[in-house]
This record gives C-alpha cells, sequence and structure tokens, in this order.
C-alpha cells in the first residue's frame, strides 16, 4: 500500500518514515531530499529550483510536481511513502493526475497526532551538535558533558527555530497549511489520525495496522 504520512515538526515523522522503510520495503520520497538531489546533481528541474530559491521565492508547483514524477516513473513496483508532498490542495490534484498516469493510487494518508504542549516540550529540549549535527535532548537523550556533543566533542546549542515562540508560529502554519489537504483526503475516506504518543514501535505499530 502507498501512503502519504503527515505531522506537525516533532510528532517523529522521521523515525517512523525510517521504519516503513526498513520494515516494510517502502520508497521514502521527500520533497527535500528530491530538491536536494537534483540541485546537487544539476538536474533541468533542479537548475530552475535552485532560481527560485536562490531569489527567496517559493518553488512553483509545477517545478515540484515534476520531481515527484521522475520518481514514481522509476518506482518498479515498490510501494512508496509520500513524505513533505502534497502541501496544497493544488499539488494534492495534480498528484491525483500523475497516479492515473502511472496506474497507482494512495492507499492511506497518515497524520501523526500529538498534543500541542508535548510538542513544544520536545523541540524546545532539542539540542543539535555544530560540528557533526548530532541530535541529543535535554531530558530524553542528554549530553554526557553540559554543551559538549558525546560524538565529535563539538559545541551542542539550541536551534533558533527550536524557541518556544518560533514553535508556536511553526505549528500554527503547518496546521493551517495542511488542512486543505486532509479535507481532500477525509472526503476520500482516507485520511487517518493516528495516536503519536508512547514508544515509537508501538507508534509504528498504529500505522502498521491502519495499512494492513
Amino acid at each position: 500500500m502507498n501512503v502519504i504520512l503527515f505531522g506537525a515538526p516533532g510528532v517523529g515523522k522521521g523515525t517512523q518514515s525510517s521504519f516503513l522503510i526498513d520494515k516494510l520495503d517502502m520508497r521514502h520520497i521527500s520533497t527535500g531530499d528530491l530538491f536536494r538531489y537534483a540541485i546537487k546533481n544539476k538536474t533541468t528541474l533542479g537548475q530552475e529550483a535552485s532560481r527560485y530559491m536562490d531569489e527567496g521565492k517559493l518553488v512553483p508547483d509545477s517545478i515540484v510536481i515534476g520531481m515527484v514524477e521522475e520518481v514514481l516513473e522509476k518506482l518498479n513496483g515498490q510501494n512508496f511513502i509520500l513524505d513533505g508532498f502534497p502541501r496544497t490542495g493544488t499539488q494534492a490534484e495534480a498528484l491525483e493526475n500523475l497516479l492515473k498516469v502511472f496506474k497507482l493510487n494512495i492507499g492511506k494518508v497518515i497524520s501523526i497526532k500529538v498534543p500541542e504542549d508535548v510538542l513544544i516540550g520536545r523541540l524546545t529540549g532539542r539540542r543539535v551538535c555544530k560540528g557533526c549535527g548530532a541530535v541529543f535532548h535535554q531530558e530524553a537523550k542528554p549530553t554526557q558533558e553540559e554543551g559538549v556533543c558525546d560524538s565529535c566533542g563539538g559545541d551542542v546549542v539550541q536551534r533558533s527555530d527550536d524557541k518556544e515562540d518560533v514553535i508556536q508560529q511553526r505549528l500554527e502554519e503547518y496546521e493551517n497549511n495542511t488542512k486543505p489537504v486532509k479535507d481532500f483526503y477525509e472526503k476520500q475516506s482516507k485520511l487517518v489520525e493516528v495516536d503519536g504518543l508512547g514508544s515509537a514501535e508501538e507508534v509504528f505499530e498504529r500505522i502498521r495496522q491502519c495499512i494492513h
């Protein structure tokens, strides 16, 4: 089954994507990864996207959809997870058209839900190494020495977008932006909300039950 995965910052979407890839042999299609690959390899779409990004503009839907199309064309029957796409109602409609072309379909649209106060606690406690990028958490995974990375000895800091006022703004933007897309799939009876509290393994088991 092919799925779309939704989740606000801090819900553990990255972890669940990894589980789906490893345990169910699914292909992960992330728009962030597609952008990085296309720009690094200087593909036609990557160069177009880069021009918009360099000017601080949003990359047009046509370019994003084109990148997704290139991946869907080469799946060879492998089930996939869409992560970060579609972000708008227009993209959701364009995806429907693409899926028809390749005779594919989305089985479930899974939205991982975690209460806002829990998300804020998860994100405000997050710390990142400036040197190697290792991620820590003040409560769940603290460094052995305050402010010093266990892996490389680099400085461990709080990212500017992990401060509480910024996080609340990010969460509001996420809800506003994804509501039309969720409504689109709810009308098709494909949207499923999954409780994101508990261990990563418990959350994965809930997702697994939804897609089998």
